[in-house]
């Protein structure tokens, strides 16, 4: 398991707010998992946390500390770590767990990188081009030529409804026309180490 992908994956999922589940059993190791996040954000000094960069620092201080927990949490919900949509799921639902079970700390940091996330909103657009490749940078990102001959480049965070063609690569859809609908977010990049601006995937046609 390599811990800079979990750091990755947790970053994304835990601010997407999108907890939404249905009643389930939790595992002990989840359970466990969940308590020992939520007690690690709940002794945080929220005074020194006003902005999204300390809200996700401390985010990610809390997740690091217990990854070995997290990777427990995985083989008792027998998920492969290299299933993107089943991790995120996993990721999801601990978050949902604290949200449920009204997390002091973590409801705090949310709402933190929820205003941050409203306050900060950039633009959003449609750009059509053809697909030329998938670059892996830390996050995948879909390379494409516009009208003009200009590559652009669009990042790929989250499902968007047909991602699961992609999964391998382009394949025989290099090449293809396409639009692609996108937001404007500011994320953390890993192999940057910043935060930047970024234009996020939320929608591809092809052409």
């Amino acid at each position: 398991m390599k811990k800079a992908s979990l750091l990755v994956l947790f970053s994304v999922v835990f601010t997407s707010y999108t907890f939404a589940q249905t009643e389930r059993v939790i595992g002990p190791a989840e359970k466990k998992m969940t308590d020992t996040v939520c007690n690690c954000l709940t002794r945080l000094d929220m005074k020194k946390i006003t902005n999204k960069a300390e809200a996700n620092a401390a985010m990610t201080n809390c997740i690091t500390l217990h990854l070995d927990m997290f990777k427990n949490v995985i083989d008792e919900r027998n998920v492969d770590i290299n299933d993107r949509q089943a991790m995120t799921k996993v990721g999801i639902d601990i978050g949902a767990n604290m949200m449920k079970n009204g997390c002091e700390g973590f409801i705090k940091v949310s709402s933190i990188l929820a205003q941050d996330e409203v306050d900060n909103k950039g633009e959003t657009g449609t750009t059509s081009g053809v697909l030329k490749r998938i670059d892996n940078k830390g996050f995948n990102y879909f390379a494409i030529t516009d009208i003009n001959k200009s590559e652009k480049s669009f990042i790929w965070l989250r499902e968007f409804p047909g991602s699961e063609k992609f999964t391998n690569g382009l394949g025989d859809y290099a090449g293809r026309k396409v639009k692609i609908k996108w937001d404007e977010i500011e994320v953390y990049l890993p192999a940057a180490k910043g935060y930047y601006k970024v234009k996020e995937i939320v929608e591809l046609t092809l052409e």
